[in-house]
């Protein structure tokens, strides 16, 4: 389903409080090859989280569909996976290795298991064990606190991964360290299976750089693609620019898909989208003041219409 050897695949990254549905089925329209689902905690899953199992569903165009997991241990990824192995269009299961945020590491998930590699593995050849799904993946960082990408790569490929993720940051790094696109590079030379470039790429430029000097199977994008969804066009059409239509066309598509999934709530969460969507638009800060006051579906639209088309 994923053809790596085509060596342009677009991953969208997991990025809690907005890669959700919505989001999600924007950029598949625009450009993005595989979806990703926000992390998912395996113990909500585990205690039948209303909110975590409304964080699964899909559209229907996100074929693959990959489902993010952090899972501190082997028997709580087990346990998650045979849920997942209930739910219907979910293509893989990925294991989150990357997240720093203190509240994931301090659970012995996301970026902690960078410091206990064999219990990584253990949890990679869990997921791999139980999973009905095509893909067991990971994406991880390049380390804890130093840098030891060759020996996290090599440990995903020997527990059964099947591609794994690289944002080229350590845990130490958080987001503010420069990428080190040497480091993703090393990972990729030390092993056979796909590997997949994240971190800073924000541009046309920066995707084709990253594809030809690390020589990865494919990109992921997120933090660089909010506010700048159209980004995903632009690479899959070698555009250094999209014109205004295509990004007013893109703003009502996620406005429009906001609303069908959340209700009437999600005219309000749409604010903080369309506070990015505006950076650097003239007339931005008047157009934040206005949204800000509305609640209603039919106002809310008009403005955004309104402002896209000047």
């Amino acid at each position: 389903m994923i053809d790596f050897s085509k060596k342009d695949i677009i991953f969208l990254a997991p990025l809690a409080g907005y890669t959700d549905l919505p989001f999600r089925s924007v950029v598949k329209k625009f450009g993005v090859d595989v979806t990703v689902s926000e992390m998912i905690s395996a113990n909500a899953l585990i205690y039948n989280s209303a909110r975590t199992f409304k964080m699964l569903e899909k559209s229907p165009m996100e074929i693959p569909y990959i489902v993010q997991i952090a899972a501190g241990s082997p028997e709580v990824a087990q346990k998650a996976v045979e849920i997942l192995n209930d739910i219907e269009g979910i293509d893989g299961i990925d294991l989150n290795c990357g997240c720093p945020a203190p509240k994931v590491v301090g659970q012995s998930c996301g970026s902690s298991l960078l410091e206990d590699l064999p219990q990584l593995s253990r949890i990679v050849e869990t997921i791999k064990k139980y999973s009905n799904k095509e893909y067991t993946s990971v994406k991880t960082r390049l380390g804890f606190n130093e840098k030891y990408p060759d020996k996290i790569a090599l440990a995903c490929e020997n527990a059964g991964a099947d591609y794994v993720t690289f944002h080229g940051r350590t845990r130490a790094g958080r987001y503010k360290s420069e990428i080190d696109y040497d480091a993703i590079k090393e990972a990729k030379d030390a092993v056979k299976i796909p590997v997949i470039a994240n971190g800073d790429i924000t541009t046309l430029e920066i995707a084709n750089h990253v594809k030809a000097y690390t020589g990865c199977d494919g990109i992921m994008i997120g933090r660089g693609a909010i506010g700048n969804p159209w980004l995903f066009y632009q690479i899959k059409n070698g555009l250094k620019s999209v014109k205004k239509e295509m990004i007013k066309e893109i703003v009502l598509e996620h406005f429009d898909a906001m609303v069908n999934f959340y209700g009437d709530k999600g005219v309000t969460i749409f604010r903080k989208h369309l506070h990015t969507y505006s950076k650097s638009m003239s007339n931005a800060s008047l157009f934040r003041d206005k949204i800000n006051r509305i609640d209603c579906q039919v106002l809310m639209r008009e403005e955004i219409e309104a402002f896209f088309s000047q």
